[in-house]
């Protein structure tokens, strides 16, 4: 059973280290949106991905997303799939398949991510699965 669980724009897991990454069409729409020619878009926010098979967006100093503002997403309406996935997809691939321990370890994003939060709260599963 997959869970629906709606992004609460809240900018939590814009505020973790990670790697964010980006296909060709999700430069072209960032660049769009940025009003920015593609070339000086990737030059500006993009850097190469740790395994060398693309780009991904750049952090801010403190490993925050570039594009998190004190306002929110400033690319929310065109964000990449990779964020328009979380929390929802995370949940769904990680869910009763590794243990919540594990999660609480290595996804600490998604147990500070108000919408999981309320997933916990209200779905019977999250009761089941507490010490898998």
């Amino acid at each position: 059973m997959q869970s629906e669980i709606p992004c609460a724009g809240c900018g939590t897991c814009c505020r973790w280290p990670g790697e964010v990454r980006l296909d060709e069409s999700e430069v072209s729409r960032l660049a769009r949106h940025q009003e920015l020619p593609e070339a000086v878009f990737i030059e500006r926010h993009t850097r190469l991905r740790q395994d060398r098979r693309g780009l991904a967006l750049q952090e801010q100093p403190d490993g925050a997303c570039i594009f998190l503002t004190a306002s929110g997403c400033a690319v929310h309406a065109v964000k990449p799939q990779q964020c328009r996935d979380f929390p929802a997809l995370w949940v769904n691939s990680l869910w009763g398949k590794v243990p919540r321990a594990a999660m609480e370890r290595d996804f600490p994003m998604l147990f500070a991510c108000p919408a999981f939060k309320n997933f916990l709260k209200t779905d019977r599963r999250a009761h089941l699965a507490g010490d898998s």
